[in-house]
């Protein structure tokens, strides 16, 4: 036993699992796969070339961007593919 099986279902444990499964979309509560990358930083706390990446499924993309957008965070937004989890999980 460890102290993440004492938090139960959807404990910290949790976080770990879905960091190794398919990359899923960022809305909170979403579990669709990833289709798109929005790209973003906060100029207050990172350098201008500072890339964040928030995934999204094709459901959601809309919403997202206009999150970022209302923040002046927005960058780009690009395709996901499985080539961008593989170069992710091995960074």
């Amino acid at each position: 036993m460890n102290i993440f099986s004492l938090a139960g279902p959807g404990g910290a444990g949790q976080e770990s699992a879905r960091a190794t499964g398919p990359a899923l979309c960022s809305r909170k509560g979403c579990q669709s796969h990833a289709q798109w990358q929005l790209l973003w930083n906060n100029p207050r706390i990172h350098t201008p070339e500072r890339r964040k990446v928030w995934l999204s499924c094709g459901d959601h993309r809309e919403w997202l961007e206009d999150y970022l957008q209302t923040r002046s965070l927005w960058k780009e937004t690009v395709p996901f593919t499985e080539a961008d989890a593989a170069a992710n999980e091995a960074g």
